[in-house]
């Protein structure tokens, strides 16, 4: 049974740091690429981070760009997303997602995948806030 369990938001202030992270069951991290994604209230869900471990390619929204890192432990079956100076503007739900290596890239994921139904496998989402 494939599982995508996410943990580590909170509150946080502006220019503070957060880690979040994705513990995936079912699959390998060697098959499937992982994204990151987040939906403020109110607001469209957005990609923000995609990875294809494999080939080791990432993509960033640009907002994100130089602040947030994804990065995987194979051996924990875990992918984690560091976010540091954070923003009142990252304040959302984030969520991880799972599809087949090799599908799309991962610009395309994260493009893509703002439509729940265009991946295959998601977990249930942390809340992320950045406000003093």
């Amino acid at each position: 049974q494939v599982q995508l369990v996410e943990s580590g938001g909170g509150l946080v202030q502006p220019g503070g740091s957060l880690t979040l992270s994705c513990v995936v069951s079912g699959f390998t991290l060697d098959t499937y690429a992982i994204g990151w994604f987040r939906q403020a209230p109110g607001k469209e869900r957005e990609g923000v981070s995609c990875m294809n471990s494999r080939d080791d390619l990432t993509y960033y929204r640009n907002s994100v760009k130089g602040r947030f890192t994804m990065l995987t432990d194979n051996a924990k079956n875990t992918v984690y997303l560091q976010m540091n100076s954070l923003k009142p503007e990252d304040t959302g739900v984030y969520y991880c997602a799972a599809n087949p290596q090799g599908s799309m890239t991962v610009q395309t994921m994260c493009i893509v995948g703002v439509h729940h139904d265009y991946l295959e496998f998601w977990g249930q989402g942390t809340l992320v806030t950045v406000s003093s």
